[in-house]
């Protein structure tokens, strides 16, 4: 029951919160609401281990043969408790922040959270596309609304394009469902289904574009800096901190086990563009004057990492990018604090403007600097085991002959993210104050306490990363065997 639990909570408060008048009740009760979800996902981890309390399985619409199916595996885990964490964090970072409607704001960010939890436990190919979309609604209304100047024109954008991508995912799920024996959604029918090779290839490019959207990877990936820049920090800190791993988590879950053939045929294919993306936004990155702006391009490269270790098809690269999902959310999201904080204080985000703040912000400029060390992955912080079993999934790849070619380019990010961290931790943070700088900024409490923790998680992970990878162990080893397209052309049991 308790992946239900994860789902409903926000999802009936969430419901009540349209009802509230008050915008500080209102926003005193979806604080209260995310903590108690939190501490729902701490229950498997420390209290409740028996497999029968991580899932749930009820009739859900048995003329279509699709049930209300749930289950907490290992990348379950992991994700449900990074959005878990997620979600109180943001809401305790910009409780200083003020919002019109309010209620209506924290409303469509409770049931953003819901839809978030409903795509990383279903366990029914249409319950997926069911939560799916509605994590993308509330996205789509608290950009449209409460973002800035050019909201309109950016929401339209990144509506089209989620839109497109969600319909090529809905046709690909109703043509494998049409395959399966038994007309089923379940994910064990879609599992044991062996779809033909040519059906394959365009089942898996219909899927992929999906997925790839919301990661996003390149050329997909226009959306992201202007809906990043455009939305409120609250919600750009949940869409580049949780919603970008739903694309991650569809590609493991939906695309790598149902179509072993497509995936390993245009692994290739595939790889490159993550990587030509990743050097595309490493060079952008550095170009940038807008904060906003360079954290969303960083965001970009860290995806196309992703992308390209789950296409070496290594225990190493797919553990990598498991522990990976969960340390980007946490770095990210301590990034767009900083960014928030910054904005609120001095009323811009151009760093050309900015400078010295470690002078007059000291608190705030060792957490930024900590944090933004994690980002590029330095040894002792969490961002590095996840980087270098990724590169070592890359490198050890037996699935492509270029695997040097993509570890070599890959690689080359690794020094152009240091160049314009570390350049924009030296342009904000040292040098001279100048006069928008001067007063600086003393960290409030509840900011204090979001950063802290944090950068408690970062170094935490850094020294003992076992405690996320042996969470996800079996579940990489259970995805890996399905998708080994050997098990493919082994003649069928009878």
């Amino acid at each position: 029951m308790i992946p239900v639990l994860l789902i409903i909570v926000p999802f009936l408060t969430g419901l009540v919160c349209f009802f509230i008048k008050n915008g500080k009740a209102a926003k005193g009760w979806a604080l209260l609401s995310s903590v108690v979800t939190l501490l729902v996902v701490g229950l498997p981890f420390f209290f409740l281990k028996d497999a029968s309390y991580l899932q749930y399985k009820t009739s859900w619409m048995g003329s279509l043969g699709s049930s209300f199916s749930v289950k907490m595996d290992g990348m379950g885990k992991i994700l449900s408790l990074l959005t878990a964490i997620a979600f109180p964090m943001v809401f305790i970072s910009t409780w200083h922040s003020i919002y019109k409607r309010a209620a209506n704001f924290f409303a469509l960010m409770l049931l953003m959270q819901a839809g978030l939890m409903g795509v990383f436990l279903a366990m029914d190919a249409l319950l997926f596309y069911f939560f799916w979309e509605l994590a993308l609604i509330p996205a789509y209304f608290l950009c449209s609304i409460w973002g800035g100047e050019r909201r309109i024109p950016v929401t339209f954008k990144f509506f089209i394009y989620t839109f497109t991508g969600s319909i090529l995912m809905l046709v690909a799920i109703i043509y494998i469902y049409l395959q399966t024996p038994d007309r089923s959604f379940d994910i064990t029918a879609f599992y044991n289904l062996r779809i033909a090779d040519k059906s394959q290839s365009w089942l898996f490019w219909m899927m992929f574009i999906a997925f790839a959207i919301k990661m996003p990877i390149f050329p997909l990936h226009t959306w992201q800096p202007d809906t990043y820049e455009q939305s409120p920090t609250a919600v750009t800190m949940i869409l580049s901190g949780v919603m970008v791993k739903m694309g991650v988590f569809g590609m493991i879950r939906w695309l790598i086990p149902i179509m072993p053939v497509g995936f390993w045929a245009w692994g290739d294919t595939i790889s490159y563009l993550a990587i030509a993306g990743m050097i595309y936004a490493s060079i952008i990155a550095i170009r940038q004057d807008d904060l906003k702006r360079l954290v969303a391009y960083s965001s970009i490269v860290h995806m196309g990492l992703m992308c390209a270790a789950l296409f070496s098809e290594t225990q190493s690269g797919m553990q990598g990018v498991m522990i990976q999902m969960f340390n980007h959310g946490i770095n990210i999201i301590g990034l767009w604090i900083v960014v928030e904080l910054i904005e609120r204080q001095f009323g811009t985000r151009k760093i050309s403007e900015l400078g010295g703040l470690a002078q007059s912000s000291p608190a705030m400029a060792v957490l930024l600097v900590i944090i933004a060390l994690a980002n590029i992955g330095l040894p002792l912080t969490n961002g590095f085991i996840g980087e270098f079993m990724m590169f070592n999934g890359i490198f050890g790849s037996s699935v492509t002959k270029y695997y040097v070619v993509f570890t070599a380019l890959a690689g080359l990010t690794i020094i152009l993210a240091a160049v314009y961290t570390l350049s924009m931790v030296r342009r904000v943070f040292f040098g001279n104050v100048n006069s928008l700088t001067a007063a600086g900024y003393q960290l409030k409490t509840s900011e204090a306490f979001v950063l802290i923790a944090i950068v408690v998680i970062i170094l935490w992970l850094g020294l003992y990363p076992n405690s996320l990878l042996q969470v996800s162990n079996q579940t990489t080893q259970d995805i890996l065997n399905q998708a080994d397209i050997r098990n493919f052309f082994k003649p069928v049991q009878q």
